[in-house]
């Protein structure tokens, strides 16, 4: 009789959907908080780059945010989270499933403060430096075009806006977020390429649509969770109309008689960052028993 095969611990069983996510850093902080709240269970053992989902035919690979789109559009891996400006540059075909609402922020254009540069049509023909370089030669290509130029494009793999001030650049394409880092490197934004968060994608070919499609509706649901409360409410039969005008609710309120046959009780969905206005708007108008409670998750 043959031995068993040996136990390939950082590897993913056949026929399991594989899902790639960051495997460092605050996206992925942000990708397991995210997968828990959607009820996707898993355990990573120690220096391992995969892990097994609890009692779904999933296997998580764990891999560099960088790489992630490249995999998903060869098909290596079946669905995967990265930033919409890593999708751009690897240039891949792949089908975005949703955007995820975090790791915000906007591809740009900087140049030193000092050397005021006003439009980005003056930097064509320069040194950029970046680490998008399919992007940053695209969007210069226009202005090339124009004026009868070549962009220097070159690659830098971090430490990016550093390029300017050691004189290996005239300016950089990076991401931007707070404009902290850039600030302090002595640069400012020309212009704005793109804005980017993470997003959800897919192989189009994929053979596990069924399981894309199950994280996609779990994941909205979740995402939906986090954006919204739902109020409670009793409101006297005659203060309906303008109760509802404050809490339309996602689609509609919902609306019951209470035995008294006076007074309706409402639930309605509300945007949680606006809680605390549409409370004051309803015991203004006369409501009463102003409850708000947490939603952990939700399909809608």
């Amino acid at each position: 009789m043959a031995p068993p095969p040996p136990d390939r611990k950082n590897s993913s069983p056949p026929g399991n959907c594989r899902f790639a996510i960051p495997k460092k850093g605050r996206l992925y902080d942000k990708c397991v908080e995210m997968l828990k709240g959607a009820g996707i269970d898993f355990r990573r053992e120690p220096r391992l780059d995969v892990a097994l989902c609890v009692g779904l035919p999933i296997t998580l690979v764990f891999l560099p945010a960088a790489d992630i789109a490249k995999f998903v559009g060869k098909g290596d891996v079946d669905i995967g989270i990265t930033g919409f400006d890593v999708v751009t540059e690897s240039q891949v075909t792949v089908d975005k499933i949703c955007d995820l609402g975090f790791g915000k922020c906007k591809l740009c254009v900087q140049a030193p403060v000092v050397d005021n540069i006003q439009s980005v049509e003056a930097l064509a023909g320069k040194r950029v430096a970046t680490s998008f370089i399919n992007v940053t030669s695209q969007f210069f290509k226009e202005y090339d075009d124009k004026a009868g130029t070549k962009t220097e494009v070159s690659f830098v793999s971090g430490s990016v806006e550093a390029a300017c001030g050691l004189g290996l650049a005239d300016a950089v394409v990076d991401l931007v977020e707070t404009g902290t880092t850039m600030k302090a490197a002595g640069l400012e934004v020309v212009h704005e390429i793109l804005t980017t968060e993470a997003i959800l994608i897919s192989n189009p070919k994929t053979p596990h649509q069924d399981i894309v499609d199950l994280l996609k509706n779990r994941i909205e649901g979740y995402i939906t969770a986090t954006k919204y409360a739902m109020i409670v409410f009793n409101v006297a039969n005659e203060l309906l109309n303008d109760a509802i005008k404050v809490t339309p609710g996602k689609r509609s309120p919902t609306v019951t008689t209470l035995e008294c046959g006076t007074v309706k009780s409402v639930s309605s969905l509300v945007l949680k960052k606006e809680v605390s206005e549409k409370m004051d708007a309803l015991q203004k108008i006369g409501a009463t028993d102003i409850l708000v409670m947490n939603i952990s998750n939700s399909r809608m």
